[in-house]
């Protein structure tokens, strides 16, 4: 069985080769065939909106709207509910198969068997 990857994204537009490095690691996991949980917090939150994505902007990086579109094709991702909370996100406001879940399941997930955790 594949191992599970948990990705945590704290960065956003504030600091983008860390959020574009977080991505790009989920995305090319994705490709790869391993079980990825991409979790959208902090500035990331507002990634989790339809047409955030395509503002996004670095240099000699993949488009950040293909890599999200991969991973919510292939993988599973989850805003937030604190940091959508505090920037008045809904889960109507969300793009299609984006989820919003709190801390207890984050922590189910980074302490489930064959799970590997990194925070970007």
């Amino acid at each position: 069985m594949a191992k599970k990857l948990v990705i945590k994204v704290t960065a956003g537009a504030d600091s983008p080769e860390r959020c574009s490095q977080a991505f790009t690691v989920a995305a090319v996991a994705v490709a790869s065939g391993v079980e990825v949980s991409l979790w959208l917090t902090g500035e990331s939150a507002w990634f989790a909106l339809p047409g955030k994505a395509a503002e996004f902007e670095l240099p000699h990086a993949a488009p950040l709207p293909d890599l999200l579109d991969s991973l919510l094709a292939g993988g599973r991702v989850t805003l937030c509910t604190q940091c959508a909370a505090r920037r008045d996100i809904t889960e109507k406001d969300v793009l299609n198969g984006v989820r919003i879940a709190g801390a207890q399941v984050f922590v189910q997930e980074v302490t489930a068997d064959d799970t590997q955790a990194l925070v970007y």
